[in-house]
């Protein structure tokens, strides 16, 4: 059986995030990876992934309570190094060590051209303990995060946050094609952010846009790399033009665009003003290596050159 390790919070957290729990080693290159060929490593971090998680530790240092819910890990010294910085941070969540799996991870090498290059383990052990992770921390939460590549997991999660009028964000990322997969998540889903990024398949973002609209979700956001972002309900579309900035690595751009959109929600703001403040996030994320999360304040300093466009 899995030994917990319990972070408990007094009060119910202001967001809670669902998926894979997994130590992410961030290499940066200074040239494009040629298969058989050496290159020099720059810059190397070791973070917490994945994404869910990279979002709750996004917000814990932009002060919102945060918690997550997470896969078991190994009883090992990769398992037990998260589930000591969880603690240390102040991460709300169950952290289950098991002795009968071993701790996943995944690696991802960034060039300066924005090229990201993944490799991960996902085994399915691991995930299917996602299954029965507790759910209690929702109670009470005013947002919750979701992954599709953590599969068919997420929908409890996703009803019982639903059910409870928690609000739900989900990084659907290139999917938006699979129609049989959309109709199973989007019932459950206030927020969606997916990508026409050419290296996932590229897309209309306006097209993309109307289709996961349609099937009901209130708020849809499209990021597009360099051409930036589209954010829109039925009642208003706004594309936010990517800002320029010295690019040291793209990887974690998605996913603090993601933790900013939910920033400004959690806090009532507008709709541009949580366009704004994601893009500034997501921009100041690519000058350094590895996910970070810049203060507040230099990211709205940075926001305030975001010139948005209306489009109705």
């Amino acid at each position: 059986m899995p030994t917990p390790n319990d972070h408990k919070p007094e009060q119910p957290v202001d967001f809670v995030s669902f998926g894979m729990l997994t130590p992410y080693y961030n290499l940066v290159v200074d040239e494009p990876p040629v298969h058989n060929t050496a290159h020099s490593i720059t810059q190397l971090d070791e973070c917490i992934g994945d994404d869910a998680s990279i979002v709750a530790l996004h917000l814990n240092v932009w002060g919102l309570s945060s918690g997550i819910i997470g896969t078991a890990l190994g009883d090992d010294d990769a398992g037990r190094r998260i589930a000591e910085r969880l603690r240390e941070l102040g991460i709300a969540g169950e952290v289950r060590l098991s002795k009968g799996l071993k701790t996943n991870f995944e690696v991802c090498v960034c060039d300066p051209t924005g090229g990201r290059t993944y490799w991960w383990q996902r085994d399915p052990a691991v995930l299917e303990t996602l299954a029965n992770a507790d759910l209690s921390l929702l109670q009470g939460a005013k947002l919750l995060y979701v992954d599709w590549y953590d599969g068919d997991h997420i929908l409890r999660p996703m009803k019982e946050a639903a059910a409870q009028g928690t609000a739900v964000y989900l990084n659907l990322e290139h999917k938006y094609a699979d129609r049989d997969l959309v109709a199973r998540l989007a019932p459950h889903v206030t927020v969606c952010q997916a990508t026409t990024d050419e290296a996932q398949k590229g897309g209309d973002a306006y097209k993309v846009a109307d289709v996961l609209l349609a099937s009901g979700i209130e708020t849809v956001i499209v990021t597009m790399a360099s051409e930036g972002s589209l954010v829109a309900t039925k009642k208003e579309r706004i594309r936010i033009p990517a800002m320029q900035v010295q690019l040291v690595d793209g990887s974690a751009a998605g996913v603090t665009f993601s933790a900013g959109f939910i920033y400004g929600s959690l806090h009532g703001w507008a709709l541009e003003q949580c366009g704004r403040f994601a893009t500034a996030a997501a921009a100041l994320q690519c000058t350094v290596g590895g996910p970070q999360a810049f203060p507040v304040e230099d990211i709205e300093q940075m926001a305030l050159q975001v010139i948005p466009i209306h489009e109705g």
